[in-house]
């Protein structure tokens, strides 16, 4: 197997290789945002987010103590390399899949690089909101299989307290922050790697899950005057129907590509967008609660953080192991939907 420098692309891989994930990491801020805390600023309360969400508590990030989207990325990225057993510098390319970058110019991912000491190594962002991470792990493979890149450092990440109205109890008691990452590696073993992938968008449904930057897509979206421009807005009803029909959806497409059968998948390794979505696509297809991690109560919606926390967690805890059959799925704003299935 050839090797290169962050600066000499290696050829198109023979099909006696695949593709691996060599280490996970994350990182969620120190700072929880309870029901309980929520009922002091809210017309809400616990019962009532809990039956709806299924969410108790959230992570939120704490700009006074330095906190932010990079850092998030920063944490997660080096504990990955570091599970790994790797630098920073082995790293050919950093994708982070954000839509709470603190910047567009430069991309996350270039700051995330320099602070790691991954000198040379492309980096960017990939922006689909709750569907990032998968989408940045679909493209990771993609590139390291076909030669462009040994290492690839994925993160997903988002600070959705920064884009939150916590006077609008519709959107604020769903998110969080957290961030997740996995490091993508070429490998001598052609069992292992992507066995197939789904990426969808629906863009007709914009206006059900967007950041307001201009009072123009206010007017698009059919929105009020007053809203308040950078700050989410959700058409809760809409987005929760997209979300059960097309997780369902997402399921059986990806099972049928890959011609496999709910049974032989290891592990659904889910975003975290609503508990009872979620219950809702393990009792259709049977699937035992074993398979089908959930931490929402703990940590809310992270958006593109969720997929990799709860990857992370899975890896840490000792439940993945070598060879499972893994299936990444996430649905989100955009509208985007996708799913990412790999032997390990």
């Amino acid at each position: 197997m050839s090797t290169s420098s962050n600066n000499m692309p290696t050829p198109a891989l023979p099909s006696t290789f695949g593709v691996r994930i060599a280490g996970t990491g994350s990182c969620v801020p120190d700072r929880v945002l309870s029901n309980k805390d929520l009922e002091k600023m809210l017309d809400t309360s616990d019962e009532w987010i809990v039956q709806r969400t299924g969410i108790r508590e959230r992570r939120i990030c704490d700009p006074e103590k330095g906190e932010s989207n990079r850092t998030l990325c920063v944490k997660a990225l080096g504990r990955a390399l570091e599970d790994a057993h790797m630098q920073a510098s082995e790293l050919d390319l950093i994708i982070i899949a954000t839509c709470t970058g603190e910047s567009t110019v430069p991309a996350v991912a270039c700051r995330v690089a320099a602070e790691l000491g991954a000198e040379g190594a492309a980096a960017f962002d990939l922006v689909a909101a709750c569907s990032g991470f998968v989408f940045a792990l679909n493209t990771a493979h993609a590139l390291v299989r076909a030669g462009a890149f040994n290492t690839v450092g994925v993160v997903g990440c988002d600070q959705m307290s920064s884009i939150l109205d916590y006077t609008d109890r519709s959107v604020c008691i769903l998110f969080g922050d957290a961030a997740g990452a996995a490091v993508v590696r070429v490998t001598d073993d052609p069992a292992k790697g992507l066995i197939t992938q789904c990426m969808h968008a629906d863009g007709t449904g914009w206006p059900d899950l967007y950041l307001p930057r201009h009072a123009e897509q206010l007017i698009a979206a059919g929105a009020s005057e007053d809203t308040p421009l950078g700050k989410l807005k959700m058409n809760g009803r809409a987005v929760y129907k997209f979300a059960v029909s097309r997780f369902s959806e997402l399921i059986e497409e990806t099972l049928q590509k890959a011609n496999l059968t709910v049974e032989q998948i290891d592990h659904f390794v889910c975003h975290q967008s609503n508990a009872r979505i979620l219950e809702s696509a393990r009792e259709r297809f049977g699937i035992p609660e074993e398979k089908m991690y959930v931490n929402i109560d703990h940590y809310g919606n992270s958006s593109a953080g969720s997929v990799p926390l709860c990857f992370d967690q899975l890896r840490q805890a000792g439940k993945i192991t070598d060879g499972q059959l893994v299936m990444f799925l996430a649905f989100g704003a955009g509208l985007t939907w996708g799913s990412s299935l790999w032997r390990l």
